[in-house]
């Protein structure tokens, strides 16, 4: 078997995504394993990649071996599973893969469950001191809420309206999911939530005696090209390399969590320093000459998109280049943006769930369609050449263009 033939596998396997866990414990309790290697689990609405990444690289920096675990938005590969920053090796993905086929097949798990069973046998064959697990849509119903196991800390970044077919139509229905995660007498981080969403999260850790820590808020942050620079206490004159303001929340987390698991995994100051300053993840804000690619894809993302970009545009025009997914309710997005932005251009991109023109008809009349994206970034740099453009709305749309682009 090779890696094309498994991805081939696990891209038919996205068809068995569900939201409930039944087939993965099944699953799970049939294989009659234990994971002794203790774990993080991060979820939340934004930010949780970047809040595990942040974290993963501080403790390679203190000098442990970290393993990761996050699906990727655009295609779930072995590439999400790393161990110290690097890729699970071809062979050990095709062994572990083959080890175990039948029993995904004869389960029906999805690729999310098959690529977080897989990671989770080859962290506990390389040893590693730690693991960080980024959690898929939610929490009590997600995969990375192990049967049988207890995480060392759950973290949850954010709380917005999103998913609210499975994950609950209230802020507060929503954290109580992403809540389900802690397990009795567990440890729980939670970054800036609304009210509701944060008395949800405490109700739900004080019925299962688990504490609640919370975190604190950057200071003296300024923007030198080409990194942040910002106060966390105690700490000063750290370093992130983005203009992304929205990442200093996300490297606050990670900070904190350093500080609420340092008991066991202690990290000196100049480690913190170096785990920082890693180059970011794709689409977060990543700029090119005047193009900016990133992710946003609900309300709460959009607004600290924006908040981050307006500055670097130093009163240049902004003109959006935007697509979604079809599950997306895109209204607040293009109102947020439209406060900013000197004009919207909609498009779409190759992808089963990705909106046409035909799931833009409320806004056509407002904003141009484009059905070829490239060639709509072009004609925008074209027109354009010394404003700034924003392609956003997806991360797979941000990530395909900016890939066409050859960057």
């Amino acid at each position: 078997m090779t890696i094309e033939e498994i991805q081939i596998q696990l891209d038919g396997a996205r068809s068995f995504r569900h939201y409930d866990n039944e087939n993965w414990e099944r699953f799970f309790l049939q294989q009659k394993k234990e994971f002794t290697y203790p774990y993080v689990v991060v979820t939340g609405s934004n930010g949780k990649e970047d809040v595990a990444y942040y974290l993963s690289s501080i403790e390679k920096e203190a000098g442990y071996v970290v393993g990761y675990f996050g699906v990727s938005r655009v295609l779930p590969s072995k590439n999400d599973i790393q161990v110290n920053g690097k890729s699970i090796p071809d062979g050990d993905f095709i062994r572990i893969y083959s080890q175990y086929e039948q029993d995904f097949r004869r389960s029906s798990l999805s690729d999310f469950e098959i690529l977080l069973w897989i990671s989770l046998v080859f962290f506990e064959e390389q040893n590693v001191s730690l693991a960080i697990l980024v959690a898929g849509m939610g929490g009590q119903n997600d995969a990375t809420n192990l049967p049988r196991h207890n995480p060392l800390l759950v973290i949850i970044t954010s709380v917005s309206l999103e998913h609210t077919a499975v994950l609950g139509t209230t802020l507060s229905e929503i954290a109580t999911e992403k809540a389900g995660l802690l397990k009795e007498r567990g440890q729980c981080l939670i970054g800036h939530l609304p009210d509701a969403a944060s008395e949800a999260v405490r109700l739900e850790a004080q019925k299962k005696r688990a504490s609640v820590f919370t975190v604190d808020s950057c200071h003296y942050f300024t923007y030198q090209d080409p990194y942040f620079r910002f106060d966390y206490v105690p700490y000063t004159k750290l370093e992130i390399l983005s203009p992304a303001r929205y990442l200093l929340d996300d490297a606050a987390l990670a900070i904190e969590a350093t500080k609420i698991l340092r008991l066991r995994f202690p990290v000196s100051e100049e480690a913190l320093r170096r785990g920082l300053f890693v180059k970011p993840l794709p689409c977060r804000m990543e700029r090119h000459r005047q193009v900016i690619f990133d992710g946003a894809h609900n309300p709460e993302a959009m607004d600290l998109l924006l908040k981050s970009v307006m500055p670097l545009t130093s009163g240049k025009p902004l003109h959006v280049l935007f697509a979604s997914m079809r599950d997306k309710n895109i209204a607040s997005e293009l109102s947020r943006i439209g406060t900013d932005a000197k004009d919207i251009t909609l498009t779409t991109f190759s992808h089963p769930y990705a909106k046409g023109e035909m799931d833009y008809f409320l806004y056509v009349a407002d904003y141009p369609y484009v059905e070829d994206a490239k060639m709509a970034l072009q004609n925008l740099i074209h027109l354009y050449p010394d404003d700034w453009i924003l392609v956003t709305g997806s991360f797979v749309f941000a990530n395909a263009l900016r890939l066409q682009e050859k960057i």
